[in-house]
């Protein structure tokens, strides 16, 4: 038999496309320095110099379709309750028969606690496979002991080999499956190492193709590269169901899981959670825990109201402006757009008078929260307004608005549900844009004061009075 050469190409991380040499620019997709060296084997050929193929005889397939109306699309037949209410409502509701769910963050961030408490509640129920290259079975032990995990229906499994493990699935059809991780697993036929474009990319299809042949709902653990996106081809991402993203800062205790893909539900939602030494804890009230503490009294503070999803999440905005001992100021913000930060100083110089050009400016949003949103910009500037007159905005008082390069507030999507969040923690005024006050009726909100303002000046001024 004749024996298999090996080469080395060069893998787009983001298409997939091939190359012979390096390039500095993907030829296929136009992403720069994305190709990565692997070194695939390469087939040898038949003594005619053509690879061997059966022919295909035409009618004959051992594929069997179904009847689309005979399909059940009930809940309680196509998906999973799993009891984790905050990862429910990421992934639409529970866990979708036969989805493949892939989960990324950066190390230590809680992906395998997740998914251990996952496999808990699961098991009350049903049979759960936890297939792990990283750790061994006796460390696995030790964690579910720790989070206090019932342990059992949960089988475990220290393997790395993907053709052993999709036999194990078959034979052992569980109704759960979680592989922790797919940089470790490697395919016996593929030359290269684990971790490598080749392997990742051939692991996922084949452990896609065993999820979805028996409908078995598998949860695949991807580690992130420094960018902070997953390591490996683009691809994979591709090809999965559901890309679950695990943000938040280590050194703080609170977690947010957000979907960036998902075919069955809205890539809107978030859950949120509090690491803590029995695991991840539910936060069911997200805004009360991320205003407790709040300085009192201090200026360049304010309080922002965004949407994640359907869920309202009020979020304190600190600024910091001080006078810079350097030529050129210093910007800097954690949480929030660098280049949305520009874009307000620009127009409260321009637009509201106020000079930052001589300031340096800090931004940080409290709680590790990242918000992108436009309707954060008026709490941004005003909380920049206070810092720089060393104005106290009141501790009460919450502001809502995006910001036009004009100056002018404009109008938001979903005030009133914001405006019900900020009455229910205890809010008594609102600074909204003006626009958004004709759509809505002010008598379903007593005792919270609507204030609202055509410009950013406006706004300003409303917190002087204060």
């Amino acid at each position: 038999m004749p024996k298999e050469k090996l080469k080395t190409i060069y893998v787009c991380t983001q298409c997939g496309e091939t190359s012979p040499r390096w390039l500095g620019r993907c030829p296929s997709c136009g992403a720069w320095n994305t190709m990565t060296e692997d070194v695939v084997a390469e087939p040898a050929k038949a003594a005619s110099g053509k690879a061997a193929a059966a022919p295909r005889v035409a009618g004959q397939t051992s594929l069997v379709p179904q009847k689309l109306k005979s399909i059940s699309t009930t809940e309680e037949k196509s998906r999973i309750v799993t009891g984790i209410s905050e990862l429910d409502r990421v992934l639409g509701g529970g866990i979708v028969i036969g989805s493949v769910t892939l989960i990324g963050g950066e190390p230590g961030i809680g992906k395998s606690t997740i998914l251990l408490q996952l496999c808990g509640e699961v098991s009350k129920t049903k049979n759960v496979l936890y297939v792990t290259g990283e750790e061994s079975v006796r460390q696995i032990k030790l964690r579910a002991v720790r989070l206090d995990v019932p342990q059992d229906n949960i089988s475990l499994v220290a393997e790395s080999d993907v053709d052993e493990i999709c036999g194990l699935i078959e034979s052992m059809k569980p109704d759960l499956v979680v592989i922790d991780s797919i940089q470790t697993m490697r395919c016996s036929d593929i030359s290269s190492s684990s971790g490598t474009v080749s392997q990742v990319k051939e692991s996922s299809a084949r452990f896609l193709n065993v999820a979805k042949t028996l409908e078995i709902p598998t949860f695949i653990v991807g580690h992130v590269n420094k960018d902070g996106a997953i390591a490996g081809p683009k691809v994979m991402e591709h090809i999965v169901d559901t890309v679950l993203y695990f943000e938040g800062d280590k050194t703080l205790p609170y977690r947010v899981l957000r979907a960036v893909k998902n075919r069955y539900g809205s890539t809107n939602e978030i859950g949120m959670f509090d690491m803590t030494g029995r695991g991840l804890a539910q936060i069911e009230n997200p805004s009360q825990v991320m205003l407790e503490g709040r300085p009192l009294g201090i200026s360049g503070t304010c309080v922002a109201c965004v949407m994640e999803g359907t869920r309202p999440v009020l979020s304190e905005i600190q600024a910091l402006a001080t006078k810079t001992s350097f030529p050129s100021p210093r910007r800097t913000a954690s949480g929030f757009d660098y280049n949305r930060m520009y874009l307000l100083l620009a127009v409260l110089e321009k637009r509201a008078g106020y000079a930052f050009y001589s300031q340096d400016v800090y931004i940080n949003i409290i709680g590790g929260l990242k918000l992108d949103e436009t309707a954060c910009d008026l709490p941004v500037c005003i909380a920049l307004a206070s810092s720089l007159l060393d104005l106290p905005v009141n501790e009460k008082t919450m502001a809502i608005g995006e910001v036009g390069l004009g100056g002018e507030i404009r109008s938001v999507t979903h005030l009133e549900t914001r405006l019900r969040e900020a009455q229910r923690v205890g809010f008594d005024t609102a600074i909204v844009p003006k626009h958004n006050l004709k759509m809505i009726d002010p008598s379903q909100f007593p005792g919270l004061k609507l204030v609202g303002v055509s410009y950013l000046r406006e706004a300003i001024n409303a917190i002087k009075l204060k």
